[in-house]
């Protein structure tokens, strides 16, 4: 071995052709080099796909600082901007209606479905992974297909259920009915992401005379927080935008939430009011463009990692 070393290093050519690097993996993108190309492969498909996604935003806001007349003469102005904006409607929807009061009814109603969501689901996924027993992996798929379920159809029989616990037209008739929409997804999110989690650390913590919950409290879920962040996301997501129990179970105004309140209490008849429509819609948006702002890249490595699974 120690003739083959001198002899290579004595060597010149032999010490080049070893050294020399592989192929350059940057050799792939060479074609991005020119602008011409740049433009055509990569700035013109963002600037459309930025487009078509900002436009909708774009769109609320500037409806919602329209004057009146404006609102719908398009022949007399111009519909893509205003140069006499308004505050208005934001003025009337904030303080002539309740819609503080629906945002935090939609505040409470999705912070409380996805704290009971995500403690059930924590503790499926968790048992499902570690806990071995027969038929595990076909109680994960089960629970994986029970999201498939239209809600659509779920909520006819969870609306008799309801009314005969007398949980009508009260939040708590969307906290615990979100839950069956919620818990199978984060559960089968879990599932994954607590899969990527080494074992021998939880054989460890056994040897060491840690119980089970104690290993879940004090190890899994420490390093499962990308995947928990991921779910919540998914979950106070999902609460914020429901539509179909919020029209069904809750018929007062005060207990309304944001999706339900601005089309039923905004909407006079045939007269819309386009500028407070928008304006609510806009505003109501707002707290999940900020909760993926801070989030994102915990939601996407959480998702990551799921779906390798």
């Amino acid at each position: 071995m120690t003739d083959a070393f001198v002899q290579k290093v004595s060597d010149p050519k032999a010490v080049l052709t070893a050294s020399a690097p592989g192929p350059d993996s940057s050799e792939g993108m060479s074609y991005l080099d020119s602008l011409p190309r740049r433009l055509v492969t990569l700035y013109l498909p963002l600037g459309i796909i930025l487009a078509v996604l900002l436009f909708p935003f774009y769109w609320m806001a500037l409806t919602s600082v329209k004057p009146d007349e404006q609102l719908l003469d398009f022949e007399t102005y111009s519909p893509f901007w205003t140069w006499n904006p308004t505050f208005k409607h934001i003025y009337k929807l904030l303080f002539e209606t309740d819609y503080p009061l629906w945002l935090m009814n939609t505040m409470l109603i999705a912070t409380c479905a996805t704290a009971l969501s995500i403690a059930a689901s924590v503790l499926a996924a968790y048992a499902i992974v570690r806990l071995r027993y027969k038929g595990a992996q076909w109680v994960g798929g089960a629970i994986f297909l029970a999201y498939l379920v239209p809600p659509s159809i779920l909520f006819i029989p969870l609306s008799t259920v309801v009314f005969q616990y007398g949980l009508f037209d009260t939040p708590f008739a969307l906290i615990l009915t979100y839950p069956t929409i919620l818990i199978p997804f984060s559960t089968w999110l879990l599932m994954g992401y607590f899969k990527t989690i080494p074992f021998e650390l939880e054989e460890c913590a056994l040897i060491d005379g840690a119980s089970r919950w104690q290993i879940l409290t004090k190890i899994v879920l420490p390093l499962a927080i990308p995947g928990l962040i991921s779910a919540f996301i998914f979950c106070f997501t999902l609460c914020w935008n429901e539509f179909i129990y919020a029209l069904t179970f809750i018929s007062s105004t005060q207990y309304k939430t944001v999706p339900v309140a601005i089309v039923t209490a905004l909407v006079d008849g045939d007269v819309y009011r386009w500028g407070s429509l928008m304006a609510g819609a806009m505003i109501g948006s707002l707290p999940l463009v900020i909760l993926y702002a801070f989030f994102v890249e915990h939601y996407v490595s959480a998702m990551t990692g799921a779906v390798k699974e």
